[in-house]
């Protein structure tokens, strides 16, 4: 495994970092306990110390599992991230910005964004708590919160790392001008955005911007939920609750199969599967400080860690460059 300094803190994290998205199960067709709980501890035992989470992964649920799963671990050797911003429990009043309704125990539960700073100071004692610690590596906001000045929630980031609760503060899902607006406060530490092969909009402008301004670019949805795996294609069975069953539908399937065909021989020259040659070639990429990766269960944890054990020459680079050339880079909202 490889670690980098993420942006101007002095935090070191693991190349590959443990995305806990799917472990919350809302969304994801559920999970299982204790598959999650072990495929955390594998990556763990492989090199992976970050661990990425968020409140709203499965209501609280994926925030827990992880704090079950560092129970007797070193904490001065893992780095938690988790995030703000997403309130789903009625406890904003009705205040923040509308995102969307969301499905718990088959009610429709409204989810605001809201970064007021007396809801960032709630959340993170919240998050402390399911995560069974007293302090966070690196607090992120989920979403932008139109409803509240940048400032305000900036100056609440700052505070809480005067208070020593987190060690740095970072955004999710920002613009090049949201991130000059936020610095006039509080620099962010990084910015957490979706990358991949297949949505790559953030070469144009964020990363010259995060390599100019010395700003971490956290990616995440590298496989695309699972698509760029090439499973879909040869194992076409989602739960009906599943989010991708939407998701996969703003791609063109045709083209995205063509692409993993073409980039199967080199995978198997390199003994490596798909999803390792994909999550390779993200962490290779200008500006992009970790990748992350999630993982239901041990096997799946080890063989992302065992990503970093592949080597791309600049030839295989050019050529996978040049594979990609054809494709129709989409954007869209993620979580």
């Amino acid at each position: 495994m490889q670690y980098r300094t993420l942006g101007n803190t002095d935090l070191k994290l693991s190349v590959i970092t443990h995305g806990a998205f799917a472990i919350g199960g809302h969304m994801w067709g559920g999970n299982e306990k204790q598959d999650s709980i072990n495929a955390i501890r594998a990556s763990l035992d492989h090199g992976i110390t970050s661990i990425d989470t968020a409140p709203f992964y499965g209501f609280g649920l994926s925030e827990t599992l992880v704090g079950d799963a560092i129970k007797g671990k070193d904490r001065s050797k893992i780095q938690l991230l988790t995030k703000f911003g997403l309130v789903w429990d009625g406890s904003n009043n009705g205040k923040g910005t509308f995102f969307f309704d969301a499905t718990e125990n088959g009610n429709t539960v409204p989810v605001y964004k809201y970064a007021s700073k007396e809801n960032v100071i709630k959340e993170t004692e919240a998050s402390l708590k399911r995560l069974g610690t007293d302090y966070i590596d690196l607090l992120q906001l989920h979403w932008p919160d139109a409803s509240t000045p940048v400032s305000e929630t900036m100056e609440a980031l700052g505070l809480l790392i005067q208070q020593g609760k987190i060690r740095a503060a970072g955004v999710s899902n920002y613009d090049v001008a949201q991130l000059q607006e936020a610095a006039q406060t509080l620099k962010p530490a990084s910015n957490q955005v979706s990358y991949s092969m297949l949505n790559r909009s953030i070469e144009k402008d964020l990363v010259p911007y995060a390599l100019e301004t010395h700003t971490g670019i956290i990616a995440y949805s590298p496989m695309e939920r699972g698509l760029l795996t090439g499973k879909y294609f040869k194992e076409h069975r989602l739960a009906s609750d599943d989010h991708r069953n939407g998701y996969f539908t703003q791609f063109n399937l045709e083209k995205v199969k063509t692409l993993l065909q073409s980039m199967e021989p080199m995978a198997k020259r390199k003994d490596a599967t798909l999803a390792q040659l994909v999550l390779r070639w993200t962490t290779l990429q200008p500006g992009i400080s970790v990748v992350l990766a999630g993982a239901r269960n041990a096997a799946q944890a080890i063989a992302n860690a065992e990503a970093m054990n592949l080597e791309l020459n600049p030839e295989e680079r050019q050529s996978i460059h040049q594979q990609l050339s054809g494709l129709q880079q989409h954007s869209t909202d993620h979580l």
